[in-house]
């Protein structure tokens, strides 16, 4: 077992192997230890069902077999984490997503296939589900990003710039999605605009905490009160992935690396990382931890995505 003086990589091996579901042992062997992009795809494919999207709780929060876009979603970036989102699966997974989307060829977050089945409380199950950039907006970004090009592409990215530039009021996970849609599209000079005037909402908003240690910094941003998750506060760095990103000219240096030493900082004992950053509330998180085993199966995605952050930025990690 890795000792307390181990690497911030190491004590997240340890993490790993010890409560990560097959396919997040693999991504993990792939990001860090040179593993094989085939044991990946291979783990992956267990989810994937014959409609071609992906279910089986690929996304903890969204249990049983069905597939949803939610989990579809998940299995393209795990698929370009890799560089493997190409060929006839992703043709597969954009004729499902087809079939599933809106009247206006946008995505729901939850289809109403779901209903019936284990459902996170923060996730309603309706029969007619609205257009969502939360669920489009990553999924578009990242196809143009791939070059894939799919008929329901060209409807999806009409919806996603409709909803971008009709942003004014939002929240951190909608802005999120509209800068993953952002870092993607081809239309460079449009991006940087809209990216521009994100970045002002951003900050006149305050729906990122610019200085962790300042509990006056740190207000709840609407929408995360009282449905999927309360007490939630977002950091720079969960709008800037890569130093790459659009997002990343709206902070300074200096709050960039505030940010990104919390996010080191919330490595847990156990070497994994939270689900919710623990020094961004105060106690329990009833909602997003709704179920014991969806608390587990998501800290090794939690521990992937800050270990995969850190190491974009430039910080040592083992």
């Amino acid at each position: 077992m890795a000792g307390s003086g181990a690497s911030p990589l190491a004590r997240a091996e340890q993490f790993i192997w010890l409560t990560a579901r097959v396919l997040e042992q693999r991504r993990f062997a792939f990001h860090f230890l040179d593993g094989d992009a085939d044991a990946v795809e291979a783990a992956l494919a267990a989810y994937q069902g014959a409609d071609g999207g992906y279910g089986h709780a690929l996304e903890p929060d969204l249990r049983g077999p069905v597939s949803q876009p939610l989990h579809t979603v998940h299995a393209m970036r795990v698929l370009d984490s890799i560089g493997r989102c190409e060929g006839l699966r992703v043709e597969r997974m954009c004729r499902y997503l087809s079939d599933v989307s809106t009247k206006d060829g946008a995505l729901p977050i939850v289809h109403p296939s779901q209903r019936g089945r284990p459902t996170a409380p923060f996730l309603p199950v309706v029969d007619d589900p609205p257009s969502e950039l939360l669920a489009t907006g990553p999924v578009v970004g990242l196809l143009h990003r791939s070059e894939v090009w799919h008929a329901w592409l060209f409807r999806a990215t009409d919806f996603c710039w409709a909803a971008v530039d009709a942003l004014e009021k939002s929240h951190p996970y909608e802005v999120q999605a509209a800068v993953a849609f952002l870092d993607g599209v081809p239309d460079r000079a449009r991006a940087e605009a809209a990216a521009d005037r994100l970045g002002r909402l951003v900050r006149q908003q305050r729906l990122a905490v610019l200085d962790p240690a300042r509990d006056g910094d740190r207000r709840v941003a609407p929408g995360y009160e009282p449905g999927c998750a309360p007490g939630r506060h977002d950091f720079p760095h969960d709008y800037v992935r890569t130093p790459h990103s659009l997002a990343r000219r709206w902070f300074t240096d200096e709050e960039m690396d505030r940010s990104l030493d919390f996010l080191a900082a919330e490595q847990q004992e156990d070497g994994g990382w939270p689900i919710v950053p623990h020094g961004a509330r105060q106690g329990r998180h009833p909602q997003r931890e709704w179920a014991p085993g969806t608390a587990l199966e998501s800290r090794p995605i939690a521990t992937l995505d800050a270990l995969l952050t850190l190491r974009a930025h430039g910080r040592p990690i083992g």
